[in-house]
């Protein structure tokens, strides 16, 4: 029996002391969501793509992924291949062949005046390129590049699309006349853009509304009336920057590729398929695609802003703490600041919050690490997840450990079987003993007296 309880009270020490395992909590991955919103007037063209270049968030999209021919806004790419493949734009000539520039014969191209023979360096090329829209340029730049063969440069650009994660892209040619083979879409050529945008003087030459860099004699003129104070007319709008129009005529419609800012706001509106010409009246339509870039520019200013929704310095949730002395709570705060584009107007308490934590968690505890996660919403719309941290440590408590177990174990069927096993054990050694003394006694010689 002594052995028996030295056991028992020696697997009641040892789990005692047996540390505790961490709760783990689950990982859960970012899903940041595209957010569209809701515009109060109508637009002309067919495909509209409006992106917050501050957060990377589109804020309105209309036939995003729906294939359009791209006209001129090609050349978009084309400089992106350009300026990839020449290591000093300024100082890399090329002098233009007039088989290259007979290439564009017939096809009603608008130039910019380039006269075989000459020689430019590919800085000059890239403003005929982007400011008149020179289909000529194009060639010429795309001959060089391609080594000879224009059809090397196309691959180069259908290549580039692809890597940048276009689905809906294919070129046929690099200044952007009509072909069954040569589409886009809005929400692509948004992607070529903010890629392009990265590239050495694009940003600048797209906005250049005019160049004197062929002489004084050969002005080059912007197509962009957006941009141009001077001969824009309606159309100008003082926030907008480039980048690149187009047109070829019904067949695309009036194409726009084009930036905004204002008060510290940046957007990319990519507008095609505005309509062109009216084919009974032979009558021009307004420039669609410049009205509706413009519209939408101002829709975002005025009604979105971008606002923090959760900061990383809130305590937002607490969760049951066990095993910490004197502590049965932990605060959570976010692992990061999220903010997103949303309507000015908006107020906070309706953003909806749907938290997904353990019941509790068990000390130790180290700050920073990851709790759970909390989605935010508006409008039943996701916007964000953002995962919740300890806000702070916190140690563990052995004795409150040992509690546990003690308490856990003397409630477990095992403890209460082995108890009355115990107590059987100590009742029938009680009885044997009792039984054995009785016997003994019973056995105890009588003493005999003599008689006197």
């Amino acid at each position: 029996m002594k052995k028996i309880l030295a056991v028992v009270i020696a697997s009641i020490m040892l789990f005692a002391v047996i540390p505790s395992v961490n709760v783990c909590a689950a990982t859960f991955d970012i899903d940041f969501e595209t957010e569209t919103f809701d515009i109060d007037f109508e637009t002309e063209c067919k495909s509209l793509y409006l992106e917050n270049l501050d957060t990377g968030i589109v804020v309105y999209q209309k036939g995003a992924d729906e294939r359009r021919y791209p006209a001129s806004t090609t050349k978009i790419m084309t400089y992106i291949i350009t300026a990839e493949n020449v290591k000093d734009l300024k100082n890399t000539y090329v002098t233009i062949k007039e088989s290259t520039l007979k290439l564009l014969e017939g096809t009603g191209s608008s130039v910019a005046g380039l006269e075989a023979g000459e020689k430019l360096s590919v800085y000059q090329l890239l403003h005929c390129l982007m400011i008149p829209s020179g289909n000529d340029a194009a060639i010429v730049l795309a001959d060089h590049i391609g080594g000879g063969s224009i059809q090397k440069f196309v691959d180069m650009m259908n290549s580039k699309a692809e890597e940048l994660g276009c689905k809906s892209t294919h070129f046929a040619n690099p200044h952007g006349l009509n072909d069954p083979n040569h589409y886009t879409t809005v929400s692509d050529m948004a992607k070529i853009t903010k890629y392009a945008l990265k590239m050495p003087e694009f940003e600048s030459i797209s906005n250049m509304t005019s160049s004197d860099c062929l002489g004084e004699d050969r002005y080059l003129i912007t197509t962009n009336s957006m941009i141009d104070q001077t001969r824009g007319g309606k159309y100008y709008y003082e926030y907008a920057k480039g980048i690149k129009t187009g047109s070829t005529g019904n067949d695309s419609g009036y194409c726009l590729v084009s930036t905004a800012e204002k008060d510290g706001y940046t957007y990319l509106c990519v507008a095609y398929g505005a309509k062109y010409e009216n084919e009974e009246t032979e009558e021009y339509y307004e420039n669609g695609a410049m009205i509706d870039s413009k519209n939408l520019y101002e829709w975002a200013f005025d009604n979105l802003k971008i606002k923090t929704v959760i900061d990383k310095n809130d305590l937002v949730k607490e969760v049951d703490l066990r095993f910490a002395w004197n502590k049965d709570s932990l605060q959570l705060s976010p692992a990061e600041t999220y903010s997103t584009i949303l309507p000015d107007d908006i107020q906070m308490s309706s953003i909806d919050r749907v938290y997904d934590l353990p019941e509790s968690i068990e000390a130790p505890v180290k700050a920073g690490d990851k709790i759970g996660t909390v989605t935010l919403s508006y409008a039943n719309q996701k916007l964000g997840t953002v995962d919740l941290i300890a806000s702070e440590t916190v140690e563990r408590s052995e004795l409150l450990i040992a509690f546990d177990f003690l308490q856990k174990m003397v409630t477990s069927l095992w403890f209460m079987i082995t108890v009355v096993v115990i107590v059987g054990f100590f009742l029938v050694y009680m009885i044997l003993a009792a039984l054995y003394n009785r016997k003994k006694k019973n056995q105890r010689p009588v003493k005999k007296y003599r008689k006197f």
